[in-house]
């Protein structure tokens, strides 16, 4: 059995064997009818997708045919070699001068990207330079300006408060005769008040206000508002009053008129009735 088995199994790989070698044939056959340029026959076209991998397919190379050497002539292999080298030199040269050529050029763009970035350096520092000043005489304008505006301003108060010490002074200057000269006016009899009140501001002293402050100006201004206001209730008390004598004299005074009337009528012949 084991030998029948052997037996079978050799006859196959002889088969398997012969069919590979046929095949390998006409893979052949196809690839030398290619070389000779025949075409290929519809049997061998099934074979073509091996065409790529058939050494046979490939691109024939035409054989190399040596120089022919003229006879009677003596080759000078030194000189070939000469000319090989010159050329080699040659090439090699050309290659060095491209090289230096191509360096030169990249070292002169460089050199002109160094003076750009330079140059472009340059005109920032001058813009920056430029706005810095700028900035400078703007600040220096705002600085002058203020001072301005601030001196303006003091002249002004400086003036204003000359215009209020000046208007204090002839106050206190002039408030005096200017009272004195009213009561004169109204030609009526003082009383005793009215009469200390003109004594007084005769003998009162003009205002000494040239080495005071603006602060104790102010305090001085106050205090005379408020002397004045209180002359000012005092005056208005006054007149007061004396609408109040006046009214009361009046009514006394018709009061007498109406009893001397009654009297007079009362009497007969120099007796009462």
């Amino acid at each position: 059995m084991r030998a029948g088995r052997a037996l079978g199994s050799l006859s196959e790989e002889s088969v398997v064997l012969e069919t590979k070698e046929r095949e390998n044939f006409k893979k052949w056959e196809f690839g030398a009818g290619l070389q000779e340029g025949k075409g290929v026959s519809p049997e061998m076209s099934k074979y073509s997708v091996f065409l790529p991998f058939c050494p046979l397919s490939r691109p024939v190379v035409p054989p190399l045919i040596p120089p022919k050497i003229p006879e009677g002539e003596r080759v000078d292999f030194d000189d070939i070699h000469r000319k090989r080298m010159e050329k080699d030199l040659l090439e090699l040269q050309t290659l060095i001068d491209v090289h230096f050529e191509q360096r030169k050029k990249e070292e002169e763009e460089l050199v002109a990207l160094k003076e750009r970035i330079e140059r472009r350096r340059a005109e920032r520092a001058e813009q920056q330079r430029f706005r810095t000043e700028k900035e400078r005489e703007r600040q220096a304008k705002l600085a002058e300006e203020k001072m301005r505006k601030e001196e303006e301003e003091a002249k002004k108060r400086a003036e204003d408060d000359a215009k209020k010490k000046k208007v204090l002074s002839n106050m206190g200057a002039h408030f005096g005769g200017y009272l004195v000269k009213a009561e004169q006016k109204r030609g009526k009899r003082q009383t005793g008040r009215e009469m200390k009140q003109r004594i007084l501001s005769e003998r009162k002293k003009p205002l000494n206000i040239d080495h005071m402050g603006e602060d104790q100006l102010r305090e001085k201004a106050q205090e005379l508002s408020d002397w004045i206001h209180q002359l000012e209730s005092e005056k208005f008390d006054l007149m007061a009053k004396l609408k109040q004598q006046k009214y009361e004299v009046r009514s006394i005074s018709g009061q007498a008129q109406a009893g001397r009337k009654g009297a007079g009528k009362g009497r007969v012949g120099g007796r009462w009735k």
